[in-house]
């Protein structure tokens, strides 16, 4: 095995599997913690009292904080321990870019090479999607981001690329943590942005093989999470 299908077999997106180690649990749980900012940017993770909280060793906690810091959500700091990755504008800004530049063309490769069960794997996400975002109560946000990142993920399913996936798959979680955020923090999502629309415009242009077309309205669309974020923090300096 590959150390490629090593790193994505380990830490990919594993809701519908049970973790097959402790250490994978932990590091999803950790994983999750982060990025939903129960365990908040910059914290100071102190193994001895993380292993009781996560039911696991020091040994394997360690283990999974390293994970962590590979997909860069957690900083080592030598002999002084693990910390929570700090946020910035400047660091958003960086994810926003390179996640563009990574997903169009994913997304371009897909539209060109996808074969017909690309294309109804993208059609039952893309219904699956609009079912939790049609809820007259607004979409659970745990839910919605289960669904969204599996659009994504099918959106860019016909490119036979496992570093970009791979690649993708952190940066997601990265703009994941963003959002988290920005909801938690600020009243951005209800700026009036339809974010339905917005997955519908890619959609539509992706199954119509319209290349230039997707890939425009995938660019708008991730940027202006980051455009959201960065005009509610200027608010609230």
């Amino acid at each position: 095995m590959s150390t490629l299908k090593q790193l994505t077999g380990t830490r990919s997106d594993t809701n519908a599997a049970a973790p097959r180690t402790l250490a994978e649990r932990a590091y999803l749980s950790l994983r999750h913690d982060v990025v939903c900012g129960k365990l908040a940017p910059g914290e100071r993770l102190r193994v001895e009292h993380l292993k009781d909280q996560y039911e696991v060793g020091a040994g394997t906690l360690r283990e999974a904080l390293s994970l962590l810091v590979s997909d860069a959500l957690v900083t080592a700091e030598g002999q002084r321990g693990f910390r929570v990755a700090a946020i910035s504008l400047a660091d958003l800004e960086d994810v926003t870019n390179t996640r563009v530049m990574l997903e169009t063309e994913a997304l371009r490769q897909s539209i060109r090479h996808g074969d017909e069960q690309w294309e109804a794997a993208l059609v039952a996400s893309y219904e699956l999607l609009t079912q939790t975002e049609s809820n007259p109560d607004g979409p659970e946000p745990a839910l919605w981001e289960r669904h969204n990142k599996a659009f994504h993920e099918a959106l860019n399913a016909g490119f036979n690329s496992p570093w970009s996936k791979y690649f993708l798959n952190i940066l997601y979680r990265h703009a994941e943590r963003y959002r988290n955020i920005n909801w938690r923090l600020t009243a951005a999502h209800t700026s009036g942005r339809d974010v339905h629309q917005e997955h519908a415009d890619i959609f539509k242009a992706a199954t119509h093989r319209q290349e230039a077309r997707a890939a425009l309205a995938l660019e708008a669309h991730i940027r202006l999470t980051h455009d959201i974020v960065k005009r509610q923090a200027r608010l609230t300096c």
